[in-house]
């Protein structure tokens, strides 16, 4: 019984563990690549690396995630499993310049 318990409280980490990740870059309030592209059906690791100075927020209606990543500082943001589509996503600081998308496929 012991064993049962514990293995379900692993399960959840082992699997965020597995996941797919996707380097993302803030450079001059922009997120490069602009598009990523990930498998359908797959949770996937966005590794979102901000190499300005100041703050940024990650943010996406679609994806249901918002996450202010201090400057000079990484953030790790999971999404999926996700349906065929696109999902974009901006930085709440910087709209104007900081737009991106996920491609699910």
């Amino acid at each position: 019984m012991v064993r049962l318990l514990l293995l379900s409280l692993l399960v959840p980490f082992a699997a965020a563990a597995a996941a797919p990740e996707v380097p993302i870059t803030i450079r001059d309030h922009r997120f490069e690549p602009a598009e990523v592209r990930i498998p359908a059906g797959t949770k996937v690791r966005l590794v979102v690396h901000n190499q300005d100075p100041t703050a940024e927020e990650f943010e996406s209606y679609e994806l249901n995630r918002e996450k202010v990543i201090p400057g000079g500082s990484k953030a790790s943001i999971f999404v999926g499993p996700l349906e065929p589509g696109r999902y974009p996503f901006f930085g709440e600081f910087n709209q104007k310049t900081a737009q991106g998308v996920v491609i699910a496929e």
